[in-house]
C-alpha cells in the first residue's frame, strides 16, 4: 500500500458564515468519509482541519515573514487526509468520497514521497 494526501480546497467564507446548526452535518460528513475509506479497503494514516488562511504566517524567499496565506486565491487549503491505498486509482476512488461542502470546493490527490527515493 502507498500513501496519498487528499488535500481539501474550499472557500473559507463558507465556514466563516456557517450556522451553528449546520456545523454537525459537516462533522458527520467527514465521519462518514472515514468509514468509507475503510469500507473501500484503504486506511487512514492521519488528517486534520486547518485554521482559516487569515491565521497563516508565510515565509517567502526564506527570509520575508508576512501575515496571511502564501497565495491569493478564492479557494484555500482547509484540511488534509493521508490515506493508504493500493495505487493512485484506488486513492482517487477514495478521494471522490471526501466531503467538500463549500460551494466550488474540491480535493487534490498527491502521492506522499518516499524519502528514500527522488520523486522528481
Amino acid at each position: 500500500m502507498s500513501q496519498y494526501a487528499i488535500l481539501i480546497y474550499e472557500d473559507p467564507a463558507f465556514y466563516a458564515n456557517i450556522s451553528p446548526e449546520a456545523w454537525p452535518a459537516v462533522i458527520d460528513a467527514h465521519s462518514k468519509f472515514v468509514e468509507q475509506v475503510f469500507a473501500l479497503g484503504g486506511s487512514l494514516v492521519g488528517g486534520q482541519a486547518l485554521a482559516p488562511p487569515t491565521t497563516a504566517t508565510s515565509i517567502k524567499g526564506g527570509a520575508t515573514v508576512t501575515d496571511g496565506p502564501f497565495v491569493e486565491t478564492k479557494e484555500a487549503l482547509n484540511g488534509i487526509y493521508v490515506v493508504e491505498a493500493r495505487d493512485l486509482d484506488h486513492a482517487v476512488e477514495i478521494a471522490k468520497l471526501c466531503p467538500a461542502p463549500a460551494p466550488g470546493g474540491g480535493v487534490e490527490v498527491r502521492p506522499v514521497v518516499d524519502p528514500t527515493t527522488n520523486p522528481f
